[in-house]
């Protein structure tokens, strides 16, 4: 065996000249598999301008240096590519996503828990967006809660002040103060809206801001974070 079984880190033969550089080859390739942190996830074409360290989890269809690796993890040492394949259970760090992501044996998936053998997921995320709030007595965030997805709360500050309303409200149709309620308009305020018990929003759904004591003059960002868990399906 001239390699690792499960990492692919280079092994010392006996009587081996210049052992230094097949330590040091190990040595580099746990330094970027060890608290794996991912440049990007699902990505077909090398960058044109790497660092040393830097990983990339290759997509499909993969062209020039990362042609045939589709599916593996590319490490850039030494000036060139190096090549590991991840296996079911492997966590990382996604930098574009700023999540966790974990592989549940053909694809990296952020906030993934749990894995069925063919990949069913419970999968917890958080989606954040900065809202500008607009004119009127409610302000609408589209589609902010995902179809299919179960909410245990959302959260959320303000980032610049809120003009035209003494509080506010955060909710959907039909429950205004669903995730709170007298929530201030100066910046710095905070809201922190936990679900009595996990709601499931079987279609993307609005989330509205609702003006308590005036109406919104259109000045103001609002920060939310929708926490949510989501179930993904089995692979055919």
């Amino acid at each position: 065996m001239t390699n690792t079984n499960r990492l692919g880190l280079p092994l010392v033969a006996p009587a081996q000249s210049q052992k230094h550089v097949t330590v040091n080859e190990g040595l580099v390739r746990l330094d970027a598999l060890v608290h794996l942190s991912l440049n990007t996830v699902g990505t077909d074409t090398p960058p044109g301008a790497p660092i040393e360290g830097e990983t990339h989890s290759v997509g499909a269809g993969a062209t020039g240096l990362w042609a045939g690796e589709d599916g593996r993890i590319a490490i850039f040492v030494n000036g060139g590519w190096a090549f590991v394949t991840p296996t079911v259970g492997w966590q990382a760090w996604s930098v574009e996503a700023g999540a966790r992501v974990a592989f549940d044996g053909a694809n990296w998936v952020a906030g993934a828990g749990s894995f069925s053998p063919n990949g069913a997921g419970f999968v917890h995320r958080t989606i954040e967006v900065d809202h500008v709030v607009g004119s009127g007595t409610t302000s609408v965030v589209s589609g902010l809660l995902p179809a299919g997805s179960i909410v245990y709360g959302i959260t959320a500050r303000v980032l610049s002040g809120i003009g035209g309303a003494a509080s506010l409200e955060i909710g959907v149709s039909g429950s205004s103060n669903r995730y709170g309620s007298g929530i201030g308009t100066g910046a710095g305020s905070y809201a922190r809206g936990i679900t009595g018990s996990p709601l499931a929003y079987y279609a993307a759904t609005d989330v509205l801001l609702s003006a308590e004591g005036g109406s919104f003059d259109g000045t103001g960002v609002f920060r939310i974070a929708v926490h949510v868990a989501e179930l993904t399906l089995p692979r055919g």
